[in-house]
């Protein structure tokens, strides 16, 4: 048997330049690096210009950009530094997000900083991220890829009230969006990971006991991986995907089956 990730098919991208958030670390830099793989120009953007930077090394026609979702300006100003490059973005996969382990809560014990800056990053930074997608693919059409979370779905994050409400909301937007833009060519859609372990979930992948917990919820039987979500993405940035939009695919060994 194959080890997951490891069924790769060459350049399907090729001739697509993506930009792809949060893509320092997690899930965001291991399918901005299989882009690149794929054949893509890849813009790796994060708050941590830093992480970045290292993220690209050793990678063809890949840049680093420093971008912070929740900030508009920030936004606008990378979308500008991409086209003063020279370069017109096919795909974007909007994927930067927070989840604030020891301070998000059940609604009743919740303080309302907490609500609002998850909202600021995955809420609000999936819609700036998606509104200046569009403007730079108007005209031309393109793809772009939500990163969901089984919180937005089921019950999963009871204790996780703003995580889960913000990922709901953008899998609201998504829909909202693909609706908007489909006859422009424009394609949405959402993929769902299940729990999978990176460094936005050390509070759990730390502790033997939430993960064995968690684990146990997975019909699949282990954690998920980075990689396990970059098929996927790809296909969903592909020509292959092109009747694709509106939809959302899950990636998360069958945990909302149950």
């Amino acid at each position: 048997m194959l080890a997951s990730g490891s069924i790769h098919n060459g350049q399907r991208l090729a001739g697509k330049t993506a930009l792809v958030t949060g893509a320092a670390s997690g899930i965001g830099r291991s399918v901005a690096t299989r882009f690149a793989r794929e054949g893509a120009t890849v813009i790796f953007t994060d708050r941590d210009l830093a992480g970045a930077q290292s993220a690209i090394v050793g990678l063809p026609d890949s840049h680093a950009v420093q971008l912070d979702v929740s900030v508009e300006a920030s936004v606008a100003a990378a979308y500008a530094e991409v086209a003063s490059r020279g370069l017109e973005i096919d795909v974007v996969v909007a994927n930067a997000g927070v989840q604030l382990f020891g301070q998000d809560d059940r609604i009743g014990d919740l303080d309302l900083a907490v609500w609002q800056k998850t909202i600021d990053v995955n809420l609000t930074g999936t819609f700036l991220t998606l509104k200046y997608a569009v403007r730079a693919m108007q005209g031309r059409g393109g793809s772009i890829i939500l990163t969901g979370s089984p919180t937005g779905l089921n019950g999963e994050g009871a204790i996780f009230t703003a995580y889960s409400s913000s990922k709901a909301g953008m899998h609201g937007l998504a829909r909202t969006v693909a609706a908007a833009y489909a006859g422009e060519g424009i394609r949405v859609n959402t993929v769902v990971p299940g729990y999978t372990e990176t460094p936005l979930v050390t509070a759990i992948s730390g502790n033997s006991e939430s993960r064995a917990a968690i684990v146990s919820r997975i019909p699949l039987g282990r954690p998920g991986t980075p990689a396990d979500v970059e098929g996927i993405m790809v296909f969903l940035a592909s020509d292959e995907a092109s009747f694709a939009t509106g939809s959302m695919f899950r990636v998360d060994g069958g945990m909302t089956t149950l």
